[in-house]
Protein backbone atom coordinates (compact mmCIF):
# COMPACT_ATOMS: atom_id res chain seq x y z
CA UNK A 1 0.00 0.00 0.00
CA UNK A 2 2.80 2.07 -0.58
CA UNK A 3 0.79 4.30 -2.66
CA UNK A 4 -1.96 5.42 -0.21
CA UNK A 5 -2.91 8.90 0.52
CA UNK A 6 -2.49 10.48 3.94
CA UNK A 7 0.65 8.07 4.88
CA UNK A 8 1.82 9.83 7.39
CA UNK A 9 5.72 9.96 5.85
CA UNK A 10 3.91 11.93 3.21
CA UNK A 11 1.55 14.22 6.00
CA UNK A 12 4.42 14.89 8.23
CA UNK A 13 7.92 14.63 6.51
CA UNK A 14 9.87 16.76 8.31
CA UNK A 15 9.22 14.48 11.21
CA UNK A 16 9.74 10.75 9.42
CA UNK A 17 13.11 10.47 12.26
CA UNK A 18 10.97 11.21 14.82
CA UNK A 19 8.28 9.37 14.18
CA UNK A 20 10.95 6.27 13.78
CA UNK A 21 12.36 7.44 17.29
CA UNK A 22 8.80 7.34 19.17
CA UNK A 23 7.37 3.98 17.83
CA UNK A 24 10.55 2.39 19.28
CA UNK A 25 10.21 4.26 22.46
CA UNK A 26 6.44 5.07 23.21
CA UNK A 27 4.18 2.74 23.09
CA UNK A 28 1.31 5.15 22.95
CA UNK A 29 2.89 6.87 20.20
CA UNK A 30 3.26 3.61 18.05
CA UNK A 31 -0.76 2.40 19.12
CA UNK A 32 -2.01 5.85 17.69
CA UNK A 33 0.70 5.58 14.69
CA UNK A 34 -0.50 2.31 14.25
CA UNK A 35 -4.18 2.45 14.48
CA UNK A 36 -4.04 5.90 11.95
CA UNK A 37 -2.67 3.15 9.26
CA UNK A 38 -5.30 0.99 10.14
CA UNK A 39 -7.76 3.64 9.51
CA UNK A 40 -6.35 5.06 6.82
CA UNK A 41 -5.82 1.76 4.78
CA UNK A 42 -9.53 0.96 5.38
CA UNK A 43 -10.48 4.11 4.04
CA UNK A 44 -8.14 3.81 0.63
CA UNK A 45 -10.35 0.20 0.59
CA UNK A 46 -13.72 1.85 0.83
CA UNK A 47 -12.73 4.71 -1.21
CA UNK A 48 -10.70 2.45 -4.19
CA UNK A 49 -13.82 0.05 -4.03
CA UNK A 50 -11.86 -2.95 -2.67
CA UNK A 51 -13.77 -2.93 -0.07
CA UNK A 52 -17.09 -0.83 -0.41
CA UNK A 53 -18.05 1.06 2.15
CA UNK A 54 -21.29 3.64 2.55
CA UNK A 55 -20.84 7.20 2.78
CA UNK A 56 -21.65 7.05 6.38
CA UNK A 57 -19.05 5.07 7.27
CA UNK A 58 -16.40 6.90 5.33
CA UNK A 59 -17.40 9.74 6.97
CA UNK A 60 -16.87 8.33 10.21
CA UNK A 61 -13.58 7.13 9.47
CA UNK A 62 -12.12 10.13 7.95
CA UNK A 63 -13.26 11.59 11.39
CA UNK A 64 -11.26 9.13 13.22
CA UNK A 65 -8.30 9.30 10.63
CA UNK A 66 -8.48 13.04 11.43
CA UNK A 67 -8.86 12.96 15.04
CA UNK A 68 -5.72 10.25 14.92
CA UNK A 69 -3.40 12.50 12.81
CA UNK A 70 -4.30 15.77 15.10
CA UNK A 71 -2.61 13.69 18.40
CA UNK A 72 0.27 12.41 16.41
CA UNK A 73 1.17 15.36 15.14
CA UNK A 74 0.72 17.11 18.77
CA UNK A 75 3.04 14.24 20.36
CA UNK A 76 5.49 15.17 17.51
CA UNK A 77 5.46 18.76 18.25
CA UNK A 78 5.90 18.46 21.98
CA UNK A 79 8.95 16.12 21.58
CA UNK A 80 10.98 17.64 18.75
CA UNK A 81 13.43 18.54 20.57
CA UNK A 82 13.74 14.84 22.69
CA UNK A 83 14.87 13.84 18.97
CA UNK A 84 17.56 15.83 18.63
CA UNK A 85 19.22 15.60 21.78
CA UNK A 86 22.51 13.31 21.51
CA UNK A 87 22.94 10.24 22.02
CA UNK A 88 24.26 9.15 25.55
Amino acid sequence: MSNTPHELAAEFPEHVGLMRHLKETDGHFARLFETYHQVNGTIHRAETNIEPADDFRIVELRKKRMQLKDEIYGMLVRHEPEAEKPAT
